[in-house]
């Protein structure tokens, strides 16, 4: 399947028709568990002329490879997280009180965590679920966030429930 990059959408161009090849990449999806019955299948299509192919789509800020692995786009997150929880205990000596340290906890690090979860949580392995609450898990020890923060997958259960619950209550998607 090919597919467009960020800035890449025919309606972005000059034209409705024309796409911009400088901002275009080409990234074929693969599913790795699909065997192919034929070496033809198996080759991949040449490249189009002017356009870069990747292994990896970046949309939105979320990565995702070629494989429908994000295991990259968590790293990106699980590295951002533990730099801000880094500065945390420097704002605690400065004098921020527990409960302003949670705000800034749920402002930064669960708002980055949980941006745009419900298209690529879908995605996720175990180990990248197991590092994303690792983060929330060592910020609950060392005091950064309520001890009653729900998990991520929680969280993200709630957000997915507000989002539909909205949904349901405008007329034109009824």
């Amino acid at each position: 399947m090919r597919r467009h990059g960020p800035q890449s959408s025919p309606m972005c161009s000059n034209g409705p028709s024309e796409t911009t090849s400088s901002k275009s990449i080409e990234v074929i999806f693969r599913d790795r568990r699909r065997r192919r019955h034929h070496a033809a299948a198996a080759a991949e299509p040449a490249p189009l002329p002017g356009i870069a192919r990747s292994s990896c789509l970046k949309m939105l800020g979320v990565s995702i490879e070629n494989d429908f692995s994000i295991a990259q786009h968590v790293q990106r997150l699980v590295t951002a997280s533990a730099q801000t929880v880094y500065a945390l205990p420097v704002l605690r000596t400065r004098g921020l009180d527990d409960e302003a340290l949670h705000h800034v906890y749920r402002a930064t690090v669960v708002a980055r965590l949980t941006y745009a979860a419900s298209a690529w949580r879908g995605l996720t392995k175990a180990p990248d679920r197991n590092r994303i609450d690792s983060v929330m898990d060592r910020a609950r020890r060392h005091g950064y966030c309520p001890i009653d923060l729900p998990t991520f997958d929680e969280l993200c259960n709630i957000a997915d429930d507000e989002l539909f619950g909205r949904a349901m209550r405008l007329p034109n998607h009824r």
